[in-house]
C-alpha cells in the first residue's frame, strides 16, 4: 500500500475549557488517541487549543504563559512512540512578545513552530492587543524550557519521504496571498490550518469555499481545524468545523456544533497532486515567487498504512453523481457542443449538415446536437441531410429507431443501402463475403463512410463525425471510415456520460414522442452492426462483448489521461469503485486490454478531425493528448 502514495489525514476538535490547559491537553490526548487508532498518520487541532482561544487579556499573563509550555512539553512527551504528526495551537512567549502559534510535535520532539502571518483586528477580531505578527520571521529558531534550538518560522516545510507538510493558521487563509500558497510552491502537498473561526450566518459556506478554492489554486489537500463549542460565547460563538479537501474537492466535512471530543480523518492521494504539478506550467513557474528558500525539516514515519480504504472512489469519473448537478453539466456540454458546430459552420459559410444514422447512442447525440444548432442559428432543419445506411448487420429496432427520429425531427431523410456497394467491392478486392473478419467489416464503415462526404460535396454541407472519446481511446473505429468526419462533435465525451446526454434531451429538452425514441436507444444495447444479424433478426455483435464494459474504460480512461496514474494504482482504484460489480480477474483482464488498444490505436488518434473539448479528457493530438504513435506499452502492461 505505501507505494501508492495515500496518506490518511485528520482534523481535531477537542472540548474546550478556556484557561484550562490541564483539561485542554486531557482532551488533546484523547482525540490523537482516535486519529491513531483510526491509522491517521498528520492530525491538525486548532488554534490556541491548548489555552483556548478566548483568553483574551489572560495571554498577557506569565502564568497562563508558563502553564501552555508546560502543556505544550507534555504532548511532546506524549507523542514519543507514536508514529503520527501531531499539530496543536499555543502561544509562545519570546523576545518580549507573544506569538500565535502551530507547534509540530513527532515521536517526543518540537520539529518546529510555525507563527501566525496575519493577526487580524477588526470587528469581532482583536488579536494585536496580544499577539505579534510572524510573517516576516524566516531562518529563526527559538529555545522552549524543555528543547533548544527549535525551528521557527513560517519558511518550515516538514518532510517525510514523498510527504511535505506545512501550515498557515486561521487568519493567514483569509489574506490575498496565503502563506499556504508559499508553502506549496515550496513543495508541501499537505496544509494544516490550526483555526478559530468564528460562526455568524452563512460564514460556514464562505469557509469551506474558501478551503477547497485553496486546495485547489495550490494543488494540495487542506485539512482545516476550527475551535469548537468550548470557547468563551461572551461576544461569539465557535461551531468547531472540521474540514479535508483535495485540490477543490471536499473529501469530508463534519456536522458543527458537537459538544464532545470530535476527529474526522480522509485518505489523502499525493500522486493526484504530485501528477497535477508536474503538468502545470503556471504552478511551477510560480514557484520563483516565494520569497523564502523552505527550510525542509526531515522526520521519518515508520509506516505509512492508512488502515481500510474508505476513500470514495466514483465508478463514473466523468459523470456528475448528483442528479442536479448531472441535468447541469449535460446542459453545458450540449451548450458546448452546439456552439462549437455553429463556429464551424458560420466560418465555413456551409448552411447544411451531413449525418450517418445508425439508430445507436452516439449519432443520435451527434443528430440532436446540429439540431439544436441549427435552431440556434436559424437554419432550416430540412438543411440537415441524415442518412441511413442499412448494411449486412442492421436489426430491424435501429433502423427503425433511425428512420423515425429522422422523421420526427424534420430533417431531409434518405436512405442507401450498402449491401450492393460492399459486395461489388469484395468482388474487386478479392474477398469471400462469407469470411466476416476485419476486412468483411470496415468494407462497410468506409463504404458509409465515402457516400457521406459525397453527399456532402454534392449538397454543399459539412460532414458530422458521430464517435466518441471512449471509442477513440480503444480505436474502434475503422481508419478513413467512421473514424473520419468533417468536425466531431462527440470526440470528448466519453460513452458513459453520452447516455446521460441522451438522456437529458428526453427528459429536458424535447417532445414526448422524440423521447420516447431516444429512450429505446439508451436500451439498446451498443453494437457497430456489421456483422449479419442472427436469425431471429438480433443483434449479433455486441461491442461491449468484444473490447469490454465501456464503465471500466472510462475508469481507465480517466486516471490513465486525467490523472497519470501507474496501471497498478488504476487497478487498486478500480477494484474499491467496482467491488460490487466485477472482480479482479475481469478488471485486470480488461485493464490490459484498455492498455494494449490504447498503445497500439494512438496512429488513428492522430489523425481525426476538429471538435470542441467539453471536459476534463481530450485525445486530441492538438490539444490534451500528444503520444507518439510507435510508443512501447511494455512498460505500463509489466506494472500491474
Amino acid at each position: 500500500m505505501e507505494s501508492l502514495n495515500f496518506i490518511r489525514v485528520a482534523a481535531a476538535c477537542p472540548v474546550t475549557r478556556v484557561a484550562d490547559v490541564r483539561a485542554n491537553v486531557a482532551n488533546i490526548k484523547a482525540c490523537i488517541d482516535q486519529a491513531i487508532e483510526q491509522q491517521a498518520k498528520f492530525i491538525v487541532f486548532p488554534e490556541l487549543c491548548v489555552t483556548s482561544y478566548t483568553c483574551a487579556d489572560l495571554f498577557l499573563q506569565k502564568l497562563l504563559l508558563d502553564e501552555a509550555e508546560a502543556g505544550v512539553e507534555e504532548i511532546r512527551a506524549y507523542s514519543a512512540e507514536k508514529d503520527i504528526m501531531i499539530a496543536i495551537g499555543a502561544p509562545l512567549f519570546s523576545q518580549t512578545v507573544v506569538y500565535n502559534c502551530g507547534y509540530i510535535l513527532f515521536n517526543g520532539k518540537v520539529l518546529g513552530i510555525v507563527p501566525k502571518s496575519y493577526i487580524p483586528n477588526y470587528e469581532e477580531f482583536y488579536e494585536r492587543r496580544w499577539f505579534t505578527s510572524g510573517k516576516d520571521i524566516v531562518n529563526r529558531s527559538v529555545d522552549l524550557s524543555f528543547q533548544k534550538e527549535i525551528p521557527f518560522g513560517v519558511d518550515l516545510v516538514f518532510q517525510s519521504g514523498g510527504f511535505q507538510i506545512g501550515f498557515e493558521i486561521c487568519e493567514d487563509l483569509w489574506s490575498v496571498v496565503p502563506p499556504s500558497s508559499y508553502l506549496s510552491l515550496a513543495g508541501a502537498q499537505l496544509i494544516g490550518n490550526l483555526s478559530a473561526s468564528n460562526e455568524v450566518v452563512s460564514k460556514s459556506d464562505y469557509r469551506r469555499a474558501l478551503v477547497q478554492s485553496q486546495s485547489a489554486k495550490c494543488m494540495a489537500s487542506y485539512i482545516y481545524a476550527g475551535t469548537g463549542t468550548g470557547e468563551s460565547s461572551t461576544d461569539v460563538v465557535f461551531g468547531g468545523e472540521l474540514l479535508i479537501a483535495e485540490n477543490g474537492n471536499m473529501l469530508n466535512k463534519n456536522e458543527r456544533f458537537q459538544r464532545e471530543n470530535e476527529v474526522v480523518t480522509s485518505i489523502v492521494d499525493i500522486d493526484r497532486l504530485n501528477l497535477q504539478r508536474i503538468k502545470n506550467i503556471s504552478f511551477r513557474e510560480a514557484a520563483s515567487t516565494v520569497p523564502f528558500e523552505a527550510r525542509k525539516i526531515q522526520f521519518n514515519y515508520k509506516k505509512t498504512d492508512f488502515g481500510t480504504f474508505d476513500r470514495p472512489i466514483e465508478k463514473h469519473p466523468f459523470v456528475p453523481s448528483d442528479a442536479k448537478q448531472r441535468e447541469e453539466r449535460c446542459s453545458e456540454i450540449f451548450s458546448i457542443q452546439a456552439a462549437a458546430l455553429a463556429k464551424r459552420l458560420e466560418h465555413t459559410g456551409l448552411k447544411k449538415a451531413v449525418i450517418g444514422i445508425s439508430g445507436g447512442l452516439d449519432s443520435t447525440l451527434a443528430l440532436l446536437v446540429i439540431v439544436k444548432t441549427f435552431n440556434l442559428l436559424g437554419y432550416d432543419r430540412k438543411d440537415i441531410i441524415t442518412v441511413t445506411l442499412p448494411g449486412f448487420g442492421t436489426t430491424d429496432r435501429t433502423y427503425q429507431n433511425a428512420v423515425s427520429l429522422c422523421k420526427k425531427l424534420e430533417t431531409e431523410f434518405r436512405e442507401v443501402n450498402i449491401v450492393a456497394a460492399c459486395l461489388q467491392h469484395f468482388k474487386d478486392i478479392g474477398h469471400d463475403p462469407a469470411i466476416h473478419d476485419v476486412t468483411y467489416e470496415n468494407v462497410q464503415a468506409r463504404e458509409r463512410t465515402q457516400i457521406l462526404m459525397d453527399i456532402a460535396n454534392k449538397e454543399g454541407g459539412l460532414v458530422i463525425g458521430t464517435g466518441d472519446l471512449s471509442e477513440l481511446a480503444l480505436g474502434w473505429s475503422t481508419y478513413n471510415g467512421d473514424h473520419m468526419s468533417m468536425y466531431a462533435v462527440n470526440c470528448s465525451v466519453p460513452k458513459t456520460l453520452v447516455r446521460y446526454l441522451v438522456r437529458y434531451v428526453a427528459e429536458e429538452e424535447t417532445s414526448a414522442e422524440i423521447a420516447a425514441i431516444l429512450l429505446d436507444v439508451l436500451d439498446t444495447p451498443v453494437t457497430p452492426e456489421l456483422l449479419p444479424k442472427s436469425g431471429e433478426g438480433k443483434i449479433s455483435q455486441k461491442t461491449e462483448d468484444i473490447v469490454g464494459p465501456y464503465e471500466l474504460h472510462d475508469f481507465f480512461l480517466y486516471y490513465f489521461v486525467r490523472s497519470e496514474f501507474t496501471p497498478a494504482k488504476i487497478l487498486f482504484l478500480a477494484k474499491a469503485a467496482f467491488s460490487d460489480r466485477y472482480d479482479e480477474e475481469t478488471i485486470r483482464k480488461w485493464l490490459q486490454i484498455f492498455l494494449k488498444r490504447f498503445f497500439a490505436m494512438q496512429f488513428k488518434r492522430s489523425a481525426i478531425p476538429d471538435g470542441p473539448k467539453v471536459g476534463t479528457v481530450s485525445l486530441s493530438p492538438r490539444g490534451d493528448w500528444r503520444m507518439p504513435s510507435d510508443a512501447s506499452r511494455n512498460l505500463w502492461l509489466n506494472d500491474f
